[in-house]
């Protein structure tokens, strides 16, 4: 049994959104179990705060969280890499595979606001459950403390 925690690295343009409520809500669901990582392509200056409030609806945090660049050492080190959203692209020299999670975008359908976020959340809610089921083999706690029972969650496209 390794002792090291399997690892991921949730990548979005900014790092201010998407990939950091995926690595919120990956640490509220895998605690230890998997060590946790986000940064963006080209990092913002602030963390949206919708993003924020809306993983802090679901007892998730990203407290002490900034937009971050990628760094090289991650890509080489980690286990697997999300692109989370279809913006993101990068040049990956290491050999962790790339899945790229096209998530939902409500505000193509005019959904706009904390309503857009809710969405949002819980596309990415879902997929990083299965992940999480993955990388660790045990079932994750979904973001309301329950068991997850649904295991047709959305598939990760490498």
């Amino acid at each position: 049994m390794s002792t090291t925690p399997p690892s991921v690295l949730f990548v979005c343009v900014k790092n201010g959104g998407k990939s950091q409520m995926a690595a919120a809500l990956m640490r509220q669901v895998a605690g230890p179990a998997i060590t946790v990582h986000s940064a963006g392509t080209k990092p913002g200056n602030a963390l949206n705060a919708q993003s924020v409030a809306s993983i802090e609806e679901v007892g998730a945090s990203m407290e002490g969280e900034y937009p971050k660049p990628i760094d090289p050492v991650l890509l080489d080190t980690v286990d697997v890499v999300v692109l989370v959203g279809g913006e993101a692209t990068i040049e990956h020299p290491g050999t962790a595979p790339i899945r790229v999670w096209e998530t939902v975008e409500p505000s193509k359908d005019g959904i706009e606001g904390m309503e857009r976020m809710h969405l949002v959340r819980e596309d990415i809610s879902r997929r990083v459950e299965a992940l999480a089921l993955e990388l660790t083999g045990e079932l994750p706690t979904d973001p309301v403390g329950n068991a997850a029972h649904d295991q047709d969650s959305d598939q990760d496209r490498s």
